[in-house]
């Protein structure tokens, strides 16, 4: 067997490996909601990879907002924003234009979170558009701009609409009749490009790969009514949507890695995970921000630090966990 083929299948057991891990430390089911019926073997791999080798410069949307908190002002929950723009950074890390789009309920923690994200040397830009609920002529016009430079569509912790054409809270509160909701999951139809999705209780945008596993999971409440109909490419699922975003920016990071490996070059992927991941740190002042700005726990509906019920510690540790799992994979390829 050649020493090339060895080293190729290294990397092949090695990325399994990870990616495995990734997933496994996101799909715990931490808010005891039968997120675990929602997972789609091997998707998180395939969707790192879809980014992570993304031929660069590209345009890459990442869709989000999740106004469940429908009786205040703004009604952003604290799940999404994060994740969002870990992903956002990631893509610009990676060389690409980036376009975050929501509501416009949610532009003022969608701009705080914004506002002051630390990013890398040499990354592409990241922008912020909104929309309203009900387009003018104008909107039209903007929103098939985005369609048309779309080269990746990433949704994170955004609304998608049930069978019905509504989208609602696991409550089963309808959003559209207050308003709140952009028909943002145009894009998924007008970009003509894969898109890859991010969700934690069946109800968000690209969920309607599993449709069948969201209707017959008792512990989902309501899942033939909440459940989202369209469907991603590749779906991620995880017990926390920022969690997530973590795991899809770590993934994409390694597959990075993978390609440039292949190609007879070799990158630290301390480097990469540097690059492309946030800090704890970042993360901190990033929901701190967001909080700030009016954001609030989508379980308890208060204005705090914690994320669907949890105290903010606990993503954070998720965060760690990711990184260390990746590092830990990454020398353990170094001794072999």
């Amino acid at each position: 067997m050649s020493h090339f083929l060895l080293i190729t299948m290294s990397h092949s057991v090695t990325g399994n490996k990870i990616y495995n891990e990734i997933q496994g430390i996101i799909g715990t089911d931490a808010g005891d909601r039968g997120m675990k019926s929602l997972i789609v073997p091997g998707d998180l791999e395939l969707a790192g990879k879809t980014l992570g080798t993304l031929r660069s410069p590209s345009h890459v949307v990442v869709l989000s907002g999740f106004p469940c908190c429908v009786n205040e002002s703004p009604p952003t929950e604290t799940d999404g924003p994060p994740g969002t723009f870990s992903i956002a950074r990631t893509a610009s890390a990676l060389g690409h234009d980036v376009t975050v789009i929501t509501d416009d309920c949610n532009a003022d923690v969608f701009a705080a979170a914004l506002n002051g994200l630390a990013l890398p040397e040499n990354c592409g830009k990241i922008t912020l558009e909104t929309f309203p609920s009900v387009f003018s002529r104008e909107d039209e016009e903007r929103f098939t701009k985005f369609a048309d430079l779309c080269d990746l569509l990433i949704s994170c912790e955004r609304a998608g609409p049930g069978k019905d054409g509504k989208c609602y809270t696991m409550r089963g509160i309808d959003m559209n009749e207050r308003c709140l909701i952009a028909p943002l999951h145009r894009l998924v139809e007008e970009a003509k490009c894969q898109m890859i999705s991010i969700g934690d209780g069946g109800n968000e945008l690209g969920m309607g790969k599993v449709i069948d596993n969201i209707e017959n999971n008792p512990k989902i409440i309501n899942g033939s009514k909440i459940g989202c109909v369209v469907a991603a490419d590749y779906l991620i699922a995880a017990s926390v949507s920022n969690w997530g975003g973590y795991a899809l920016s770590a993934a994409a990071a390694f597959a990075r890695v993978e390609e440039i490996d292949s190609n007879g070059k070799s990158e630290s992927i301390k480097k990469w995970i540097e690059r492309c991941l946030p800090t704890e740190g970042d993360e901190t002042s990033l929901l701190d921000r967001c909080v700030t700005a009016g954001c609030r726990d989508g379980v308890s509906g208060k204005m705090e630090r914690t994320v669907d019920g949890m105290p903010l510690e606990t993503s954070l540790a998720c965060l760690r966990d990711i990184r260390n799992a990746v590092l830990s994979a990454a020398c353990s390829k170094t001794k072999n």
